[in-house]
């Protein structure tokens, strides 16, 4: 009974004891405040304050730590697994022979076909819209229905592609060449709006097949991604220089429904050379898919420790769809940007289609042969662009080479309207000038026209390697397709309206300001440009994306 009596005391020492120094309810703040006095009791709650910011400051330190252990370790694998690779198998052009170079050099080879019969339908499409009495405004409208498809397909698209690249391209390719075919037979402005919306679908499924596939293949060796990138715009380049001046002479022979049965050709024997390509989702030998899933142990160790909130954790498989969300891509602010140059980016586009061909039809000599020929001349122009771009891609970084040829392309067409209102009775020339006029048979004014066109086709051709690998650079892992469509999906929803906008302008204001239009579209480029710009001034370098 006197030991209890004895240990009473002392426990309730013991606890007022604890009360006071650890703080750990009213009461303990009470005697505390009451028997320290409230100065120091203010001080010791400045300590711990400090004490806890201390801990703050320490664990914001070591994400900032995880996710640079996290960009090494993927530049180092991605170094070590290219090596290996190249060891393996060899090299072309720098490019691991088997998994990257053989598929790749297939892939080209199929895109060169098509876009000889792309090529063909440029000079066409609206010549054919004014055969069947469509004004400028209403042509548009009918360039623009694929783009209406496109978009509204677009996420579809890529969640299939995210699956298998191979069936998504074959469905798509094969439904480009009913639709071109269609295209070629309708009789009326329904059924013709029909085939282009399935032109329009077909794309959708096809290209996000080949944007993952070209994604996975530059993955394998990423010290060389502009290089890829700009191989695919070079081929297409020289696929519409060859086919530009093709279409014309069909179309000044045959009529503008011709051309379209080239197309259809074209998309068949791509078709068949699908059959040929590898299906490249192989998480487990891609080198960007490896590289990047072996970023699991350190995010996983560190989540046991703290909260990674500024990390963008991409989960296992079924995570993927979430990971491509476009909602969550634009929370940032490089993918906004991205979005925007596309968009603007896709009014140039719009103008090659819409307005070119036709103030080249009229000013050129040849007729629709002329624009044809200048479509060529404009194709080749991309193929010395495109690869300046992915070199620039390569050597600086891919959303600085966007901006630049951007400020390039949309110069080119601003100066449009400059240059149709050359004349030789107004404008002195220089003896080297006037005597290629001669020689050529060119108007000043034509001349200069084809130089601007020639300018865009330059900068165009450069940006679009860059804006590819900036959209490469950021997507997702195992959403790459889904991802990439959203650029795509942002520049096709600007092609509905952009080739009627543009139409609408002709319509009011060409007779006063020939190529009125053209400037328009390059200011709305000009705009993508700023718009880029400004994300990359206003937001953080983009975090991560690790499994």
């Amino acid at each position: 009974m006197k030991e209890v009596i004895i240990k009473k005391p002392i426990l309730i020492i013991v606890s007022i004891f604890l009360l006071i120094n650890y703080n750990v309810s009213p009461a303990s703040s009470f005697l505390n405040t009451s028997r320290i006095g409230r100065k120091e009791y203010s001080l010791s709650l400045r300590r711990k304050t400090l004490f806890l910011s201390a801990i703050k400051k320490q664990q914001q330190q070591q994400k900032e730590d995880v996710v640079l252990r996290t960009n090494n370790l993927s530049s180092d694998r991605d170094d070590s697994i290219s090596r290996s690779i190249i060891e393996e198998e060899g090299t072309i052009l720098g490019f691991p022979k088997k998994s990257v170079a053989t598929p790749l050099g297939l892939l080209l080879v199929s895109q060169f076909l098509l876009f000889i019969g792309v090529g063909a339908v440029i000079p066409s499409i609206p010549l054919y819209g004014k055969e069947i009495g469509l004004s400028s405004a209403s042509n548009g409208l009918i360039i623009s229905a694929p783009a209406v498809a496109l978009l509204l397909g677009a996420k579809l698209g890529g969640n299939f592609a995210d699956k298998a690249r191979k069936p998504a391209m074959l469905i798509g390719m094969a439904l480009v060449a009913v639709s071109d075919l269609g295209t070629a037979l309708a009789n009326g402005l329904v059924s013709v709006t029909i085939a282009r919306l399935g032109l329009g679908a077909g794309r959708c499924i096809n290209e996000a097949g080949e944007r993952g596939m070209l994604a996975d293949l530059a993955g394998r060796a990423p010290k060389l991604r502009g290089r890829a990138l700009s191989a695919q715009q070079a081929t297409i380049a020289l696929g519409i220089a060859i086919g530009a001046p093709l279409g014309g002479v069909v179309v000044e022979r045959f009529g503008p429904r011709a051309a379209f049965l080239i197309v259809t050709a074209a998309a068949l024997m791509v078709c068949v050379l699908y059959l040929f390509l590898p299906e490249t989702i192989n998480y487990n030998t891609s080198g960007s898919s490896q590289s990047r899933s072996n970023n699991i142990s350190i995010s996983n160790d560190y989540n046991k420790q703290t909260t990674t909130a500024d990390v963008i954790v991409v989960g296992d498989g079924s995570d993927n769809e979430n990971n491509g969300e476009w909602t969550k891509l634009l929370s940032s602010g490089t993918w906004r940007g991205l979005a925007l140059c596309q968009c603007g980016a896709s009014f140039g586009f719009a103008a090659k289609i819409a307005s070119i061909p036709l103030i080249a039809t009229s000013i050129l000599p040849g007729g629709a042969a002329g624009a044809g020929a200048l479509i060529s001349i404009a194709g080749l122009s991309g193929i010395v662009g495109a690869p300046i771009g992915g070199w620039l891609t390569d050597q600086t970084s891919a959303k600085s080479t966007a901006m630049l040829s951007g400020l390039v392309s949309s110069t080119g067409l601003v100066l449009i309207p400059v240059a149709l209102s050359f004349t030789t009775e107004t404008t002195p020339l220089i003896p080297f000038l006037s005597e290629f006029l001669e020689n050529t048979g060119l108007t000043l004014q034509a001349a200069a026209f084809s130089a601007c066109a020639i300018v865009w086709s330059m900068g165009a051709s450069a940006q679009g390697p860059a804006l590819t690998a900036l959209a490469q650079e950021m997507a997702p892992l195992g959403s790459e397709a889904t991802a990439m469509a959203l650029p795509r999906a942002t520049g096709d929803a600007t092609y509905i309206f952009a080739p009627f906008l543009l139409g609408l302008v002709a319509d009011r204001y060409s007779l006063g300001t020939p190529g009125i239009e053209c400037a328009v579209a390059g200011t709305a480029t000009l705009l993508g440009v700023m718009a880029l710009l400004w994300s990359s001034l206003m937001t953080e370098e983009e975090k991560p994306l690790i499994k």
